[in-house]
């Protein structure tokens, strides 16, 4: 059977493990079940399948997470961050809301398009990783695989982002870092109050390699 989204949070150590389950979790927190800005996030909730949905009503969980009725919090693992939405504002419907996640789903590794680009500016962590790659390369998976272990390596100081040099949207950011295609791969470190950087060319990525190129850079 599949699973009901949202998923009802009855109290504080449901919500508490919900979540610590996900990268990343949304909870809609609302006085009433059947509300129409409880209707409109269960219609968001069924349009971001791979992001988990939780609905609250309880007023001890809406206390513990010192919210208000009718407010949408996203939680997120790699900044260990939140983001408020306040639904008593009339005009936030379903398309907004699925923004409104859409932009502040950052993760361990968070891909790099116009609309995540918001969140990652908005981030509180100073320090952004870029990988900036070919997806459609058959080496692109061990690449991700192994990025994403050293993501693990610097969570909540470095934000880690995957720059995809097919799409025509990332082409700025790549010459930002005074890139060509024939030097990609590569790996771009940022220090965003500053836009102090360093960029290194990788035919290989190894966790060592990235963890050192972090470590120089920071100190």
């Amino acid at each position: 059977s599949t699973t009901e989204k949202p998923i009802l949070l009855n109290n504080i150590a449901d919500a508490e493990a919900f979540v610590g389950g996900a990268e990343v979790a949304v909870i809609g927190f609302f006085q009433e079940p059947e509300s129409a800005e409880a209707s409109q996030f269960r219609l968001a909730a069924g349009r971001i399948p791979e992001v988990p949905f939780g609905l609250s009503i309880s007023p001890a969980v809406l206390s513990h997470y010192g919210v208000s009725a009718n407010t949408v919090t996203l939680f997120r693992r790699v900044d260990n961050d939140r983001r408020d939405l306040d639904m008593n504002n009339r005009d936030v419907d379903t398309e907004k809301l699925t923004r409104f996640v859409r932009m502040n789903e950052l993760r361990l590794v968070t891909e790099y398009n116009p609309v995540t680009s918001i969140g990652v500016m908005q981030s509180s962590l100073q320090f952004n990783l870029l990988l900036i790659t070919d997806k459609m390369s058959p080496k692109h998976p061990e690449r991700m695989r192994k990025f994403r272990a050293s993501a693990e390596l610097f969570k909540g100081k470095i934000l880690f982002i995957l720059l995809d040099s097919n799409l025509s949207s990332n082409e700025r950011v790549v010459s930002y870092f005074q890139l060509k295609k024939s030097q990609l791969p590569a790996l771009a470190i940022f220090h965003t109050p500053d836009d102090e950087h360093d960029v290194m060319t990788v035919d290989e990525i190894s966790i060592e390699r990235v963890q050192d190129f972090c470590n120089r850079f920071i100190q």
